[in-house]
């Protein structure tokens, strides 16, 4: 019999406790190859945060020469112009199948059309003098990892919420490769999910100069995409210059199963997130232990014909595993304390559990909406909150692209009937100015009314320009 690839344990054990810890973002480790990169480019060692913020200082200061140095220390050389051209873009075209195109624009239209539920509407209350404008955002810049692995499919989940939303510049960093030219299924993607302008850079420095502006690359009022270590730090290191959407972690999948679930379609699950990165979190918590040791053994079987076993393998091994609980209810509840980025359930009756689940980035529900679906053609992002920050963050969203303005236009009756308590709380607070400036309004009012009721008494035909 095959050996089973996870670690089981029970609900309630020390092994248990160390399957559902997180990871803080400040204790991820770095390649080491990567580290001894970075070393080079300022000549001495550097840890990721003081990395970043070198690289900061350089970008802000010196624009696109400091991007060009730091490209040519980094990628080996610099681009003749860091923006992509449309020809390219074209010759791009030519080089993917029209299969890939075709199920790109699939994936561009569901996201759509899914996005195209959420929008919402500014409203004004004209007799009370209150309101929201609910504003796009003028520009914003996605950013996208070319390194270990390409994601045309994140470029679409990001770019297509911005257009839906009405942004009227949407810019993209993506980083050439060693021939120079970027990935093709990149610049794809972007043209079809309606990215304007698209440029040659990676890692920190593409997230720094996006906040800040150089040169070449505009700058932008919200950042968002996922990447290393760096590009994450980077993204912490601007915000307030800037918006970011979330600072991504490692992928992470907790299947919730019980002994109706098809080993084979759990093994699948946990995988598909497995061959993501050997950070990634693939947990299963299941009601039956056979349900356990029968997963184990499908995910070793599946692993011996899988392309990123490696990968799979080292995900597995140290952040992957099987809890054994004695109910749902309490499978529900560890799900909840963890705040998965995508939570599975597979179970018996998957709607009845939908009610309890509070955290959560995604649920996907039943053996038929498998999260690699998600990941693509469903509708949704599949950009979600990771490292529990679903407790209180949501997946992106139109609402990532929006912001709202508060609109006061008070009638004089109503500044007259809540003024008083303005001023007095304004004096409460020993903010002397703010209280006059109330009292004003309400003294002009009061003048006012006076002043119209003695032409009222006088004679005078309101409204006949006597007055």
């Amino acid at each position: 019999m095959a050996r089973a690839a996870l670690r089981i344990c029970r609900a309630g054990t020390p092994e248990a406790a160390e399957l559902l810890r997180r990871v803080p973002l400040d204790e991820l480790v770095t390649d080491p190859a990567v580290a001894a990169r970075t070393a080079a480019v300022f000549g001495e060692p550097l840890s990721p945060e003081q990395f970043v913020e070198r690289v900061r200082h350089e970008v802000r200061t010196r624009g696109d020469a400091a991007l060009r140095d730091l490209s040519e220390r980094l990628e080996g050389a610099a681009p003749a112009s860091f923006e992509t051209s449309r020809a390219e873009v074209e010759q791009a075209y030519g080089r993917v199948s029209s299969q890939f195109v075709d199920d790109l624009r699939l994936a561009a239209a569901r996201v759509e059309a899914f996005h195209r539920q959420q929008p919402r509407q500014s409203w004004l209350d004209y007799g009370e003098g209150l309101g929201q404008m609910i504003v796009p955002l003028e520009r914003v810049g996605l950013y996208a990892p070319a390194g270990r692995a390409a994601y045309p499919s994140s470029v679409v989940m990001a770019a297509v919420p911005a257009r839906v939303a009405g942004v009227d510049e949407v810019i993209l960093c993506t980083p050439p490769q060693a021939n120079g030219r970027q990935r093709d299924e990149m610049l794809v993607a972007a043209d079809i999910a309606g990215v304007q302008r698209i440029f040659k850079l990676g890692g920190a420095q593409a997230i720094v100069a996006m906040a800040y502006g150089t040169e070449s690359v505009p700058r932008v009022d919200k950042v968002l995409g996922p990447g290393n270590i760096f590009v994450v730090l980077a993204k912490r290191r601007v915000y307030g210059a800037v918006d970011i959407d979330q600072l991504p972690g490692p992928t992470e999948t907790l299947v919730l199963a019980d002994d109706s679930a098809d080993p084979d379609e759990v093994a699948a699950d946990l995988l598909a997130q497995a061959e993501h990165d050997p950070l990634a979190s693939p947990l299963l918590i299941t009601t039956s232990p056979a349900r356990a040791e029968a997963v184990g053994q499908a995910v070793e079987r599946q692993l011996e014909a899988l392309s990123t076993a490696e990968t799979a393998r080292a995900s597995l091994a140290a952040r992957g595993g099987a809890i054994v609980v004695e109910s749902l209810a309490e499978g529900l509840r560890l799900a909840n304390e963890y705040a998965p980025e995508h939570l599975c359930l597979l179970v018996r009756d998957p709607w009845s559990l939908i009610g309890r689940v509070r955290h959560a980035g995604g649920v996907f529900v039943g053996d038929s909406s498998p999260e690699a679906a998600g990941d693509y053609v469903a509708g949704p992002s599949h950009i979600m909150p990771t490292g529990q920050t679903a407790r209180f963050s949501s997946p992106l969203s139109v609402a990532d692209f929006i912001k709202i303005i508060s609109v006061v236009g008070l009638r004089r009756e109503r500044l007259q009937e809540i003024g008083p308590a303005a001023a007095r709380l304004a004096r409460a607070e020993g903010f002397e100015a703010h209280a006059r400036a109330v009292e004003m309004r309400l003294n002009h009012v009061q003048s006012a009314k006076c002043k119209v009721q003695s032409e009222d008494a006088s004679g005078f035909q309101r409204g006949s320009g006597l007055e």
